[in-house]
């Protein structure tokens, strides 16, 4: 097999052929696993991954498994279908990528990451069996293989009575499509990673059907026309069953309130009215939408399912880094947005839920991202952009994207520094200073998005400087959710 376009012949992780010893901490899982190919670098084959699969004895043939791909919004449709399963009272495990601040977010049982401990004994169950692998095939097990190889053991030895899988790039050739998958699901598709998947939606979609399988009930977005023709006709070619977002089940309505939105459902068995959803913005109606449909596929039946069970499962969701509030004083909102469709829908909620004079923006972006898409989806909310970049290798340097920036914003709109802590720091304080951008002063905010690592980053570090301050106590943060609803629309 001829190496793949982006290896590098001098990478020494290419010659790293030696079986990982067993770990004993979850630092060591760490080194392991980063050792590995990087999750950029790929290599279109599911070869190493079915092997691998093979010698740990199949373990994702042993539970049905809902999967998702698309281009935004898998994560949460996955959080929200996994949330629904776990209220009926089925066991549940759930793969998401990439992760905010820890591995052990990707794997998640009964609703809650693993712990570390977990993870290191999922690790050491797969890790005889690696070099195994490598020494078998022309190019080692990446990193994003071996998690899911441990995802899928670490399911099987549960056991979960259900998987929600959700595909890491595309979907024909992404390590998770090594199973079947009852349910599949394409939340809306867009044009991302293009050097990967293809310049158009369409073209995109051919490599995102790949998870349709014969028999599978295929539960879809809202899709472009050309997007729709292309998986009509993946399901007809395969003999799956297809029902739409619009047609089969839908968001009927919805009315932003404190704390997220007021939605109403048709589902595929029923009709499902005064649901709180604690999330923002109508992509995350839609995907609540999406999520309850693959739910109702993935159980069958022709009756409706217990409506306050729903609402209840609805009103638990959580997905981090999505429109997520950190702090208040000013307030600082969380959102991986990284591609233009991504950032046009954070537009959209921006103003359907929140108010704010003026917003700052903190963006860092991956150096191989439609960066120049994504600042111009947000020029028109931000009264100042500070360009900044994460500790990713792939992450675009501060003053290269402020260059860019400067094209877009205009000069007294933009401002760079790579740390950044520094980066919130001014944005915060531009904010609040308010007066100084022509803005009432004091209710100001701060979005910081452009990537999922600068969202981890920056999470990470916002909460603990939270934890350094002090919990405030339960009284304070009652309070303090009250005073939410003088920001929001």
């Amino acid at each position: 097999m001829p190496a793949p376009a982006s290896a590098d012949p001098a990478d020494p992780r290419d010659d790293d052929r030696e079986a990982p010893r067993l770990a004993e901490t979850y630092a060591e899982v760490e080194d392991a696993l980063l050792s590995r190919w990087p999750e950029s670098r790929l290599d279109p084959t599911l070869d190493r991954i079915e092997a691998f699969m093979e010698l740990l004895g199949d373990p994702q043939r042993g539970y049905p498994v809902i999967q998702l791909t698309g281009t935004n919004g898998k994560t949460s449709t996955a959080r929200m279908v996994e949330t629904l399963i776990a209220t009926i009272g089925l066991r549940v495990g759930r793969f998401t990528s990439p992760h905010l601040e820890s591995m052990t977010e990707r794997i998640s049982l009964d609703g809650e990451p693993i712990s570390e401990e977990a993870f290191v004994t999922a690790f050491n169950d797969v890790a005889p069996y690696i070099s195994l692998v490598d020494a078998e095939h022309d190019h080692p097990l990446s990193f994003f293989e071996t998690i899911v190889a441990m995802a899928y053991a670490a399911f099987a030895d549960a056991p979960v009575d259900a998987a929600v899988v959700e595909v890491g790039m595309g979907g024909t050739w992404d390590a998770t499509n090594v199973m079947d998958a009852k349910v599949a699901v394409l939340t809306p598709i867009a044009v991302d990673h293009a050097q990967y998947l293809g310049e158009t939606p369409a073209v995109i979609a051919l490599e995102k059907v790949g998870i349709i399988k014969p028999g599978a009930t295929v539960v879809v977005a809202d899709q472009t026309p050309e997007v729709a023709q292309v998986v009509l006709e993946r399901c007809s070619e395969v003999g799956a069953t297809l029902v739409r977002e619009g047609l089969e089940f839908g968001v009927t309505s919805r009315v932003p309130a404190v704390g997220g939105q007021m939605i109403t459902l048709q589902g595929l068995r029923g009709h499902y009215e005064e649901v709180f959803l604690p999330l923002y913005g109508a992509h995350q109606a839609q995907n609540a939408a999406v999520a309850l449909a693959a739910v109702e596929a993935f159980l069958g039946g022709e009756d409706a399912l217990d409506g306050d069970l729903v609402r209840e499962a609805f009103a638990e969701v959580t997905s981090p880094g999505r429109m997520e509030v950190i702090r208040r004083s000013p307030t600082i909102v969380l959102d991986a947005a990284h591609n233009p469709h991504g950032a046009a829908a954070v537009v959209a909620t921006l103003e359907d839920s929140f108010v704010f004079s003026p917003l700052i923006g903190v963006i860092g972006v991956m150096a191989d991202k439609d960066y120049e898409g994504l600042l111009s989806e947000l020029e028109p909310m931000l009264a100042h952009v500070v360009c900044t970049q994460s500790s990713s290798s792939r992450s675009m340097p501060a003053a290269d994207l402020a260059e860019v920036a400067l094209g877009i914003f205009g000069q007294d709109r933009v401002s760079e520094t790579p740390s950044l802590a520094d980066a919130i720091d001014q944005a915060a304080a531009l904010a609040e200073a308010g007066g100084a951008l022509g803005e009432a002063i004091g209710s100001g905010g701060v979005l910081v998005t452009g990537s999922v690592v600068t969202v981890g980053e920056a999470r990470a570090m916002l909460r603990s400087r939270r934890n350094a301050d002090g919990s405030r106590s339960k009284e304070q943060d009652r309070q303090h959710t009250g005073q939410q609803e003088g920001e929001q629309g």
